[in-house]
């Protein structure tokens, strides 16, 4: 599916952290989470698996990851396409298809679009978006919360990883009320 294939969908509607959710991203991190602005996204167990990152860190440091995937389930699979050799071959595959080179570009101009609708100008990540957007992939992590957050058609990459790991959620939660890793 290409960008031209379908109008771009609206993501999820985001939400502030609650209380609940912060713990449970701490829970899922092992430690607190920086700078959440918004869950981007849940998780079919009900759990937060990304949040939006404010561009600028309350301690001063620039962030560029604007979409941070939580879930260490989902973390864990996507780190073992990484180590497939997705990366390379999405990279290829952009470097040959012209319109794929497009529509990746498009996504981080999306990206960087919705990091300015936070409303924090952060100079010094003007212009960069995350994951080697707009040239290459260097990040699935990155692609998947994006393409979560944003919704279908959005990031196609980041919706290509989403088909190919399925429901992360669907044994449950990954992080249980004290702490435990889930199953």
């Amino acid at each position: 599916m290409t960008a031209s294939e379908g109008p771009v969908e609206e993501g999820p509607v985001e939400e502030g952290p609650s209380e609940d959710d912060l713990a449970a991203v701490a829970r899922q991190l092992g430690r607190p989470a920086r700078g959440v602005a918004a869950v981007a996204h849940r998780c079919t167990c009900g759990l937060p698996d990304v949040v939006r990152t404010r561009p600028r860190l309350p301690d001063g440091t620039p962030f560029p990851t604007t979409f941070y995937l939580t879930c260490p389930r989902a973390a864990s699979a996507v780190g073992t396409l990484e180590a497939s050799g997705l990366m390379r071959e999405m990279s290829d595959r952009i470097a040959a298809d012209p319109e794929l080179a497009a529509a990746h570009r498009a996504a981080h101009e999306d990206y960087l679009a919705r990091r300015a609708a936070l409303g924090e100008e952060v100079p010094e990540i003007a212009g960069v978006s995350a994951g080697g957007m707009p040239t290459r992939v260097k990040c699935l992590h990155v692609l998947l919360a994006h393409s979560l957050a944003a919704g279908p058609v959005v990031n196609l990459l980041g919706d290509e990883v989403a088909r190919q790991l399925g429901d992360w959620g669907a044994a449950g939660p990954c992080v249980g009320a004290e702490g435990c890793a889930g199953s």
